[in-house]
C-alpha cells in the first residue's frame, strides 16, 4: 500500500485546512487509516482514524469537535477536515494505514504498518 498525503500549508488560527490522503496498491475492505502529526521536538501523537468497514471513526481529545475524518470509498481517499485550527495544530501531519486491526490500537502509530511522507500544516496566531 502506498500513500499520498496532501493539503498542507500555512492557515490563520480559526480558519480550516483539509488534508487528503489516497491510498494505491493492494487493499482491503478492512483497512483502516489514520491521521497522526509531529511537531518539532515531539513525539509523534494520533489524531484521528477510520475504519473502512463500518466507517467508525476515532479522535484525539485536542481536535474532537473540530477535526472531522472521512473517506472517499471509491477514490480510496482519506481526508481530515481541520476547522478552528490553532496554532498548537502546527505540525507534521502524516497520513498512515493498516490493513486491519483491534480497535483498542487505533491510536498507537506503531500498529500502522504502511506510511505517507507527511504535509506540513503551519498555524498562525
Amino acid at each position: 500500500v502506498q500513500l499520498q498525503a496532501s493539503g498542507g500549508g500555512l492557515a490563520q488560527a480559526g480558519t480550516s485546512l483539509r488534508l487528503s490522503c489516497t491510498a494505491s496498491g493492494s487493499t482491503s475492505r478492512t483497512i483502516q487509516m489514520g491521521w497522526f502529526r509531529q511537531a518539532p521536538g515531539q513525539e509523534r501523537e494520533f489524531v484521528a482514524a477510520i475504519k473502512w468497514s463500518d466507517r467508525n471513526t476515532y479522535y484525539a481529545d485536542s481536535v474532537k469537535g473540530r477535526f472531522t475524518i472521512s473517506r472517499d470509498n471509491a477514490e480510496k481517499r482519506v481526508y481530515l477536515q481541520m476547522d478552528n485550527l490553532k496554532p498548537e495544530d502546527t505540525a507534521i501531519y502524516y497520513c498512515a494505514a493498516r490493513l486491519t486491526g483491534i480497535t483498542s490500537t487505533i491510536r498507537t502509530a506503531n500498529m500502522y504498518y504502511y506510511w505517507g511522507q507527511g504535509t506540513l500544516v503551519t498555524v498562525s496566531s
